[in-house]
């Protein structure tokens, strides 16, 4: 079992846990037309890099979501930001 930092609640299991999207990755812009082909590699193509990753993920227990930085290699977590800037 690894543990994983939330920032608002600890660390915790992993399974708390859920990822949610690449951190950076930018939406089409839908004020225009936006093809299949944009929508497709938007909603499906993934970066998987090696070494240090900024991914969104969120906890379950709390619902907040958060950047965590790891190792993709060593799944080492480097650090957790929280999204919002006002936690409660």
């Amino acid at each position: 079992m690894q543990l994983f930092p939330c920032p608002f609640c600890g660390d915790r299991d992993e399974r708390e846990f859920h990822f949610a999207a690449e951190a950076g990755k930018s939406r089409p812009d839908t004020t225009g037309a936006v093809s299949d082909a944009e929508w497709a590699t938007y909603l499906y193509a993934q970066r998987n890099d090696k070494g240090p990753v900024r991914e969104v993920w969120v906890h379950l227990t709390c619902a907040e979501l958060f950047v965590l930085e790891r190792d993709s290699v060593t799944m080492a977590v480097l650090r957790a930001t929280p999204l919002r800037q006002d936690p409660a």
